[in-house]
């Protein structure tokens, strides 16, 4: 058997299983889709309300109650700030790399499964077009061996066929709005990120300006 009918074989298959694959495929999407809000959902918080806290309490050196105030904490923003304490008494360069650290850890949890969507988004047309292209291919070949001469059935084959592509922007246009929308969330949130953390930065070098006039009055003495 030639390669030519090797593929011939392979598109008079039709277009359905391609329809099943977009089913399957839609079906993780909402699913992702779903985990994805409530995630977002469960994490979201006021994070100006916790720099003006985190402000207080180490503008007075109480680093103390700040790290009780994020004991148990599990939002992205929190368990970067969290860290970030940790590491306060080893000085600001610890705290940096700990919060770039952190920030790279964290992200990977905002960002999980969001590269499924994008990629379903782009990629789901062309499924779907895929899927027409075969219904046609297996509406001209059924045509062309067809005896009657009744074209009804094979015109019916390709406007089922056209069906596919049909299916493949239903799929893919919910999944490339999903994907930007999540996307949105994850910039927002980093940049909370990097405001609570640079916050803490701040409130790090004050205390210890504040501290070093008197190390060197000491050391005068």
């Amino acid at each position: 058997m030639h390669i030519t009918e090797r593929f011939l074989a392979f598109t008079l298959l039709g277009a359905e299983w391609v329809l099943w694959l977009l089913v399957i495929l839609s079906v993780l999407s909402v699913a992702i889709m779903l985990e994805r809000a409530w995630f977002f959902g469960k994490h979201h918080f006021d994070a100006g309300a916790l720099a003006t806290e985190l402000r207080k309490l180490l503008g007075t050196g109480n680093i103390a109650a700040a790290r009780k105030r994020l004991e148990g904490r599990d939002t992205v923003e929190e368990v970067v700030v969290r860290t970030d304490l940790d590491e306060l008494d080893r000085g600001a360069n610890a705290v940096a790399e700990a919060m770039a650290g952190a920030k790279a850890t964290e992200r990977l949890r905002l960002e999980r499964n969001l590269a499924f969507l994008g990629t379903l988004g782009s990629s789901a047309p062309f499924i779907g077009l895929f899927g027409t292209v075969l219904g046609v291919v297996k509406g001209l070949h059924d045509l062309s061996t067809s005896h009657a001469g009744d074209i009804g059935p094979v015109v019916g084959a390709l406007s089922e066929a056209l069906v596919a592509t049909a299916v493949g922007l239903l799929v893919a246009i919910p999944a490339l709005v999903a994907y930007n929308y999540f996307g949105r969330r994850v910039r927002s949130t980093v940049a909370n990120v990097d405001m609570l953390a640079h916050q803490v930065l701040v409130q790090l070098h004050s205390l210890n300006a504040e501290a070093a006039p008197g190390q060197k009055a000491k050391g005068s003495n």
